[in-house]
C-alpha cells in the first residue's frame, strides 16, 4: 500500500517556516517537528520552535553546504527534521538535501516571493526572481531591462542599498524600489516607494529578513542592452581585441548555447563571447582562457558589469592550461589558432554532440581551418561586414576585415563507439 503523501515515512523531513514561526505551520508540519529526534536549522529558526518539539537541536555550521553530508551521516537512523525558510525547494536547503539522499520528504511554506507578489499585486509569472544570498550583487545586472519587474532575495539588511547603488551605476537610477520585510510575520513592513537615485545609502537600517521589489526604468542616456547576443561594442571595455557586434551575434548563433552548458572561450580578448554565452540563460557557464594578465583583468570587469560575475577567467596559454578545465559542451577559439596542438586539443576535449567554432582573419590560421574542415567536416564560411561612412560630401562603404569561421559538431560514430 502506498502511504498517504503526508505520512512521516522519510528519514529526512524538510519543513518550511515563515516569519510567523510555529503559529503559521499546518498540522502536518507540526506533527513532523514533534516526532523528530533531531532538529537541524539556523539559530533563528530553532528559536521559533516550542518546547513540545523535544528533538536534539543542531545549528547549521558555516559554511553550510559542505556540512550537509556529515550531519546526515552523524544522525543516520534517527528521525531528522530540517528547518528551512519558506519553500525549501526554492533557493533553499532542499536542493542540497535532495542531492545527498533519496529518502526525503518536503513540507513547503509559502515563499517570500509568493508573499511579495501577493502584497504588491504583481502576477508572479511575469516577475523575474534574482537571489543575492551568497552571490555577488553584480549578477543582478543581467536582469535589468526597461519595464521589467524584479524581486531580489536579500542577503541581509545592506542588500537594498547595494541594489540601489548597482541600479544607479548601470544606468537604471530612475527604477522604483520598495523593500518588504518580515513577510507573513507580526513585524511585516513595506517601505515607501523611492527611486534608486533617491535611495538612502547601504548603511540605512532595516530588517535583515527582506526582499527588494524593483520596477526597472532605464535612464534616457543609458546604453540599451538587449536580451540576445550582439550587444553594442560600447558595452565592453577593450583594447581593440574584441569580436565585433555582428560577427559576435553570428558566432553565438552557431555555438547555440543551451541551459546548463559549459563553454570554453579560448583567447578571450575582452571576454565578449563568454559573457554573452552566459547572458543567454542564468545556468549557462563559461571559462575564458587569456594569456595576457591585463586582458584577463579586463574580462573580469566586463563580466561583472554585464551581470555574469560567475565567468571563470584563467590566465595562461592554451593548450597548456586546458587539461585543468572541466569538459566543455562547446568551444570557441578566437585567438591563438597557430599555437601548436591547440586545435587538436580542443577537438579531443569535446564530447560527442559538442560544438566547436573558430574565427580568424589571417591567412595562416585560415589554412589551419581549411585543413580541419577537410578532416572533420562542418561548415566553413566567410563573414564580411561593411559600414556606411562619409566620403567627401557623399556616403560609401568601409569594409571590415573579413572573418573566416569554421563551425562543426562532433558526432559519435555508432559503429565503433568513437567520437569523430
Amino acid at each position: 500500500m502506498t502511504p498517504a503523501p503526508d505520512a512521516p515515512t522519510a528519514a529526512v523531513t524538510v519543513v518550511g517556516l515563515g516569519a510567523d514561526g510555529w503559529a503559521g505551520l499546518p498540522d502536518a508540519s507540526r506533527t513532523a517537528l514533534r516526532a523528530a529526534q533531531v532538529l537541524i536549522g539556523g539559530p533563528r529558526q530553532l528559536d521559533l520552535l516550542p518546547p513540545e518539539c523535544t528533538g536534539q537541536r543542531v545549528a547549521w555550521p558555516s559554511p553550510l553546504r559542505p556540512a550537509v553530508p556529515g550531519l546526515l551521516a552523524a544522525h543516520a537512523g534517527r528521525r531528522i527534521a530540517v528547518l528551512a525558510s519558506g519553500d525549501p525547494m526554492f533557493y533553499g536547503i532542499g536542493r542540497a538535501l535532495a542531492e545527498e539522499t533519496g529518502d526525503l520528504r518536503v513540507l513547503p511554506h509559502p515563499s517570500s516571493v509568493s508573499y511579495a507578489a501577493a502584497r504588491l499585486g504583481w502576477p508572479l509569472e511575469e516577475v523575474e526572481v534574482v537571489t543575492l544570498v551568497g552571490r555577488p550583487a553584480a549578477r543582478l545586472a543581467a536582469a535589468l531591462h526597461h519595464g521589467r519587474r524584479l524581486l531580489v532575495l536579500s542577503a541581509d539588511a545592506t542588500t537594498p542599498g547595494e541594489v540601489a547603488s548597482l541600479l544607479r551605476d548601470r544606468g537604471f537610477g530612475p527604477s522604483r524600489m520598495r523593500v518588504l520585510e518580515q513577510l507573513g510575520g507580526d513585524r511585516e513592513r513595506t517601505t515607501d516607494e523611492a527611486t534608486a537615485d533617491d535611495w538612502p545609502g547601504a548603511e540605512q537600517p532595516g530588517d535583515p529578513l527582506n526582499i527588494v521589489a524593483v520596477e526597472c526604468r532605464r535612464a534616457p542616456d543609458a546604453l540599451r542592452l538587449g536580451a540576445v547576443p550582439g550587444l553594442p561594442d560600447e558595452a565592453y571595455e577593450h583594447d581593440g581585441q574584441l569580436t565585433k557586434r555582428h560577427v559576435r551575434a553570428a558566432t553565438l548563433g552557431v555555438l547555440a548555447p543551451a541551459p546548463g552548458e559549459l563553454l570554453w572561450d579560448i583567447g578571450g580578448g575582452s571576454g565578449s563571447i563568454a559573457v554573452e554565452w552566459m547572458r543567454t540563460h542564468p545556468s549557462c557557464r563559461a571559462v575564458t582562457v587569456e594569456r595576457d594578465p591585463a586582458r584577463a583583468e579586463r574580462i573580469t570587469r566586463n563580466a561583472d558589469r554585464l551581470g555574469v560575475p560567475g565567468l571563470r577567467v584563467v590566465t595562461g596559454a592554451a593548450p597548456a592550461v586546458l587539461a585543468e578545465l572541466p569538459p566543455p559542451d562547446a568551444v570557441f577559439i578566437g585567438g591563438g589558432l597557430t599555437a601548436p596542438g591547440l586545435l587538436d586539443a580542443c577537438w579531443e576535449a569535446l564530447p560527442g554532440g559538442g560544438r566547436l567554432v573558430a574565427n580568424t582573419v589571417t591567412l595562416e590560421s585560415e589554412a589551419l581551418l581549411a585543413d580541419a574542415h577537410r578532416r572533420h567536416g562542418g561548415e566553413l564560411v566567410r563573414l564580411a561586414v561593411a559600414h556606411a561612412v562619409p566620403v567627401g560630401g557623399f556616403t560609401g562603404w568601409r569594409q571590415a576585415m573579413p572573418v573566416t569561421q569554421w563551425a562543426v559538431r562532433k558526432t559519435l560514430d555508432t559503429s565503433s563507439g568513437a567520437d569523430r
